[in-house]
């Protein structure tokens, strides 16, 4: 169990808190804990009004200004948040410890009864690697909630990822910010413990090989409620702390975190990285990481897409000679019936966690461990879509798997998952379906067919959208608007899955009538897709070519099975993400895959390794 205690101190006479019995009030406010400057949280019961009605005030005492509103918007953010789940996962208990009346009153007021937040397991060996134990959060759909609530962001991250990643923020050059900007971290399931600071101060972080950054909260974050629900690094209370100052913020799809970076040592099982440049939040929005169970997170990408041009931890480990090979390997258990979540090991690989040999592809663009891969298979058929070669990330912070919508769609068809409805699918279809056929007979090249039909314009390579807006007047005298931005994908989907369909030698009527069942099978924007718990014996195997060897998935490692007896549900693990061309089509492979495959980070010949694991 994790108890949060917060006190009330040093409060004048004036303010000491008074409890009379039945009469209460509750006062929140912030004092200055000690000459250093550092704040802390004051929360308490007063004596309220004769009458005995009940008030609520909140104080900022370190700047003696009152906020009712601050006070009444984290209570019922609380009750609307924890409302959703069937118990609440804190109780409050409280008491009162009177100390002489002349004397400052300490008041314990609050006490948090959380489940334990994944404590890793750090254990050192004799074979010179270093192993950092993982725990993992079991699925639930509670655990969702946040990404629920914030459909406008997925959405509105959607239509980024529509645009070829316009999204501009500090993390660098923007061909290689795109993904930090795409990241999920609600959907993130295995966590461990570093510290930071001397004594070391600790802390839950996602292992995150698509991020290079070390951030964590900090003591001076006021204003985000996230931040009182998770450990806080007090720079006051280290004697390794070094003053850096200098603005940072990272871009997610539900808005930006923010703060500044500080130096200070880090330990990471028993190593200790001394001075590493890390980010201290200030500002966190949204529920996404108030409902997080991770405080922070640990970047394993490469130094290129680090934000402010900080050197990763992962960097200085190698740098201050504490390990002894530039390798980094993940081991995640799948297996919901064990406790252990898994293992990251640095400094090599630990044998007893795979089996056979690893599958070694090259690291294609440094910034992600990123790699070239061939086609995927639903069953031993081939979709085609990545015949001719898709990148993908090996990711560990993002626990599905993310690619195409085309592929993604016909999963989700050769599954029996539910999605939604496109109608400029079907209009596609309806409209041009034996134009796209008869094309593809004739051996026209399928990237430029889409605009030889005027729903797309050809720039060399692909098919990319015209822009265009079409009036439509209807009998009722109004009219309608046709985006033929959403044609032109529609458009490229349907010749890959006609494609498909073939060279698989079916009629026209066939093809016609799958391409609309697929149509009826789009993944939602929220990126879920249900289905049949009952079904799994009968769905596919779903495979991956990577450097010339298939990587099975089987339906029970890529569906996520969320509760438990007739009110269990099954989501996909496959969510659909387009990136354009010239860095796409693109796959993440999270922790769905990982947890399958053994996977080896090797820094120092710039190659990702895949082996079954153990």
């Amino acid at each position: 169990m994790f108890i949060l205690t917060v006190k009330t101190t040093a409060l004048d006479k004036d303010q000491r808190l008074r409890l009379n019995k039945g009469i209460i009030s509750l006062n929140i406010g912030f004092a200055e804990s000690d000459p250093t400057g550092s704040r802390n949280l004051n929360i308490g019961f007063a004596e309220s009004d004769p009458i005995g009605s009940r008030n609520l005030t909140g104080s900022l005492m370190f700047l003696s200004v009152s906020f009712l509103g601050f006070s009444i918007y984290i209570c019922l953010l609380f009750v609307s948040i924890f409302s959703h789940h069937h118990t609440l996962p804190f109780s409050c208990l409280f008491s009162s410890k009177a100390v002489n009346m002349g004397m400052s009153m300490n008041v314990v007021v609050l006490s948090l009864f959380v489940s334990s937040l994944l404590l890793s397991v750090v254990t050192a060996s004799d074979d010179g690697l270093v192993r950092i134990g993982l725990k993992k959060k079991k699925f639930d759909p509670n655990n969702r909630l946040a990404s629920r609530l914030e459909s406008e962001d997925r959405q509105a991250l959607i239509a980024s990822m529509q645009e070829k990643y316009g999204l501009h923020n500090n993390l660098g050059d923007h061909e290689d910010t795109d993904i930090v900007a795409l990241k999920n971290y609600m959907d993130a399931q295995y966590y461990g413990e570093i510290g930071v600071g001397t004594p070391p101060q600790k802390f839950t972080v996602i292992f995150d090989t698509g991020s290079s950054n070390l951030w964590v909260p900090s003591s001076k974050c006021y204003f985000s409620v996230a931040c009182y629900f998770h450990s806080k690094y007090k720079a006051s209370e280290s004697k390794t702390y070094k003053k850096n100052g200098k603005p940072a913020s990272i871009q997610y799809g539900t808005g930006a975190i923010s703060g500044f970076f500080s130096y200070d040592n880090v330990q990471v099982g028993n190593l200790v990285v001394e001075d590493q440049e890390f980010i201290e939040t200030t500002k966190e929005p949204g529920l996404i990481f108030l409902a997080a169970k991770f405080d922070g997170i640990l970047g394993l990408g490469f130094k290129e897409i680090s934000v402010g041009k900080a050197v990763p931890v992962w960097y200085n480990m190698l740098k201050q000679g504490l390990i002894k090979e530039p390798v980094f390997s993940f081991w995640l258990n799948r297996n919901v019936g064990e406790e252990v979540g898994g293992e990251i090991v640095f400094g090599g690989v630990d044998p007893d966690h795979y089996k056979g040999k690893h599958t070694y592809v090259p690291v294609t663009q440094k910034g992600y461990w990123q790699f070239d891969m061939g086609d995927v298979l639903i069953g031993d058929k081939p979709t085609g879509f990545c015949a001719g070669g898709c990148a993908a990330i090996a990711d560990s912070g993002t626990s599905l798997l993310a690619g195409p919508t085309t592929v993604v769609t016909m999963i989700n068809h050769a599954i029996g998952a539910t999605g939604v409805v496109s109608q400029e699918c079907k209009a596609v279809v309806q409209q041009y379906g034996q134009t796209i056929i008869d094309l593809l007979l004739a051996e026209t090249q399928p990237q430029k067919i889409c605009s030889q039909i005027g729903l797309c314009t050809f720039d060399g390579a692909h098919g990319v959208s015209m822009g265009i807006e079409s009036v439509v007047e209807e009998g009722n005298g109004k009219s309608s608007v046709v985006q033929f931005n959403a044609m032109c994908p529609a458009c490229e989907m349907a010749v890959v899955w006609m494609q498909n369909q073939l060279k698989q030698n079916q009629t026209l009527d066939v093809i016609l009538n799958y391409v609309n069942q697929l149509c009826d099978r789009m993944p939602s924007p929220m990126g879920e897709s249900a289905v049949e718990c009952g079904s799994l014996s009968s769905m596919p195997t779903v495979s991956f070519t990577i450097g010339d060897k298939v990587f099975d998935l089987s339906p029970k490692e890529y569906i996520l099975k969320v509760g438990e007896g007739p009110q269990a549900q099954c989501i996909s693990g496959f969510t659909a993400l387009d990136v354009p061309p010239p860095r796409g089509p693109l796959w993440i492979l999270g922790d769905v895959f990982m947890g399958r495959y053994h996977t080896v980070f090797d820094f120092g010949k710039e190659r990702v390794g895949f082996a079954e694991a153990a």
